[in-house]
C-alpha cells in the first residue's frame, strides 16, 4: 500500500462544506496542487450514472469522500429516511467507482455517532457494532457504518487501499449556521451573536446542558486526514479528535464569553440531550504520530471571527 504523491489528481467530494473545504486547504498547505471538486449542482453523487461519467472523464488518483447529508438532533429526528437514503447512495456510488476506476487511495469520512449510545468512554475504534445506537441519529449512523464497512470489504476482497476515519464533533470556517439543521456549537455562536445584536435578555438552549462533548477545530481534522492519506493503509478506521471533553453548559458559557453576550441562558429541559457522553479514544492516532494543535478557546474565537466576517455568505437558513 502506498501513500500519495504531490502530482496525484485528488478529488475531494464535498469540497465546499465544513470538512471538504478544510481538507482542500490542508492539501494545498502540504503542496498538493492538482485538486478537483464539483458542486452539488455540477454533480449529484446520489445519481449512479452521473458519478460513473465523472470518474470516466476525470480519472482521479486519490479520492476523499467528505460529501454527506448532515445535521443535528432535530434534522436527524425528523428526516431519518432521507439521511439513510442520501448517504448510502453517495457512498455506494463513490466507493464502487473508486474500485472500478482503480483509484489508488480512498479516504472515507464517517462520524463518531457510529458508536453505540452507551459505548465505553473514551470510545476506542473496536467499540463499533457492540451495542445499540443513539436513536436521535440512528439513520445517519447506520449509513456511515455501512460506508466504512464497505471500505473494509473492498480492501479484503480486492486489496483496494481504502481507509476510513471517524472525526469527532467539528467546527470552524464554512460551518452550517442554520438553526434547524446545524450542530450545537455553530448554533450557539449564531444564537448568542443575534441575541447580543438585538439586546435580547436571554437565550434559550436545548436540554439540560449536562451531556459531555468533544470538539475539534476543522483544520486540525483536515491535517489529520492528509497525514492518514500519506501514512496509513490499515483496515481499521481511525478516530480523529482531541481526547478532551466539556459539558454543553461549559461550552455555552465559553461561547457566551467569546461573543460578549451578557444576558441569561435558559435551558429548555423538555428538549432532548442526545448521547450523554461522547469522547473519542485517540491513542491510535497519537501512536501513528499525529496530535491536534488548536485548543477549544482559541478555536471558538477563530470560528466566531470567521462567522462575523462572512455573515452575509454563511449558511444561515431559517
Amino acid at each position: 500500500m502506498a501513500g500519495i504523491d504531490k502530482k496525484d489528481k485528488i478529488y475531494v467530494a464535498g469540497h465546499r462544506g465544513l470538512v471538504g473545504s478544510a481538507i482542500v486547504r490542508s492539501l494545498q498547505r502540504a503542496g498538493y496542487e492538482n485538486i478537483i471538486g464539483r458542486t452539488h449542482a455540477e454533480l449529484n453523487l446520489e445519481e449512479q450514472a452521473d458519478v460513473r461519467a465523472f470518474f470516466e472523464k476525470e480519472r482521479p488518483d486519490v479520492v476523499v469522500l467528505a460529501a454527506a447529508k448532515v445535521g443535528g438532533i432535530n434534522a436527524n429526528n425528523t428526516a431519518p429516511a432521507e439521511f439513510a437514503y442520501s448517504n448510502m447512495q453517495i457512498q455506494c456510488n463513490v466507493i464502487h467507482c473508486c474500485h472500478q476506476y482503480k483509484v489508488k487511495k480512498l479516504l472515507f469520512l464517517g462520524s463518531t455517532c457510529i458508536y453505540p449510545r452507551m459505548a465505553p468512554q473514551p470510545i476506542p475504534e473496536d467499540a463499533l457494532l457492540t451495542g445499540p445506537l443513539e436513536v436521535t441519529n440512528e439513520a445517519y449512523a447506520i449509513a456511515k457504518i455501512s460506508g466504512l464497512e464497505m471500505c473494509k470489504f473492498y480492501k479484503k476482497q480486492y486489496g483496494d487501499d481504502f481507509i476510513s476515519c471517524m472525526p469527532t464533533n467539528l467546527y470552524g470556517p464554512h460551518d452550517n449556521y442554520e438553526l434547524q439543521g446545524s450542530h450545537v456549537l455553530p448554533a450557539m455562536i449564531r444564537k448568542f451573536h443575534e441575541a447580543k445584536i438585538s439586546g435580547a435578555p436571554s437565550v434559550e438552549l436545548w436540554g439540560t446542558g449536562s451531556p459531555l462533548r468533544e470538539f475539534l477545530y476543522v483544520d486540525d481534522m483536515a491535517d489529520a486526514c492528509v497525514f492518514l492519506l500519506e501514512n496509513y493503509s490499515g483496515e481499521q478506521h481511525v478516530n480523529i479528535g482531541t481526547g478532551k471533553e466539556l459539558t454543553i453548559k461549559e461550552l455555552a458559557e465559553l461561547i457566551k464569553k467569546t461573543v460578549g453576550y451578557e444576558g441569561e441562558i435558559i435551558w429548555n429541559k423538555d428538549m432532548p440531550d442526545g448521547t450523554p457522553r461522547k469522547l473519542t479514544d485517540v491513542s491510535k492516532l497519537h501512536s501513528l504520530g499525529f496530535t491536534h494543535k488548536v485548543e477549544l478557546e482559541e478555536g471558538v474565537k477563530l470560528a466566531y471571527d470567521w462567522f462575523k466576517e462572512n455573515i452575509d455568505s454563511a449558511r444561515m437558513g431559517a
